[in-house]
């Protein structure tokens, strides 16, 4: 479409099921509008106020996220593959069974964010917040995650086999029955996390605080 809509009011407005392929609409004020099942694959939505917005089942592939507001949006079950959501505010937001793979999450406020059963393939979460965030059962395997704030976030029964949680901090993290075989833990803080039933074989424990298996040192 190639729609120049920047720094539009579209405050409360029906878009379901809209066309908005390649529009720009940075700087737009999106608060509130309905945009289920739309299509804003390619759009540019940088630095634009999505702030409790229902996106639910929308298609955002490789949209230009970057800074938007999004706190406490619905996202559930959206395309979100190789999207980019550098230091975009997604804090209370609902992510659940959102595809997420190849996804820019770096330095990313996910606070408190419902990722349950979301696709993770490989992202790039390096330096997010994911503080008292919502993980579980989540497919994490290979994902970047170092220098990550994971504290007090449930990760149980996730996949993070082969993840990068170097210097990661994972205090009071729920890990219950979570795949960390093979994973780089080095340098993490694993300060009163919750390792029952963990699968830690072939993980990289070195310099971990406090370190669940003192031999790995």
């Amino acid at each position: 479409m190639n729609t120049n809509l920047s720094r539009t009011n579209l405050r409360r407005t029906n878009l379901r099921r809209t066309n908005l392929s390649r529009t720009n609409l940075s700087r737009t004020n999106l608060r509130r509008p309905n945009l289920s099942k739309a299509n804003l694959s390619r759009t540019n939505l940088r630095r634009t106020n999505l702030s409790r917005t229902n996106l639910s089942r929308t298609n955002l592939r490789r949209t230009n996220l970057r800074r938007t507001n999004l706190r406490r949006t619905n996202l559930s079950r959206t395309n979100l593959r190789r999207t980019n959501l550098r230091r975009t505010n997604l804090s209370k937001a609902n992510l659940s069974r959102t595809n997420l793979s190849r996804t820019n999450l770096r330095r990313t406020n996910l606070r408190r964010t419902n990722l349950s059963k979301a696709n993770l393939r490989r992202p790039n979460l390096s330096k997010a917040n994911l503080t008292r965030a919502n993980l579980t059962r989540t497919n994490l395997r290979r994902t970047n995650l170092s220098r990550t704030n994971l504290s007090r976030t449930n990760l149980s029964m996730a996949n993070l086999s082969m993840a990068n949680l170097r210097r990661t901090n994972l205090s009071k993290a729920n890990l219950r029955r979570t795949n960390l075989s093979k994973a780089n833990l080095s340098k993490a803080n694993l300060t009163r996390a919750n390792l029952s039933r963990t699968n830690l074989s072939s993980t990289n424990l070195r310099r971990t605080n406090p370190n669940p298996n003192p031999e790995e040192d």
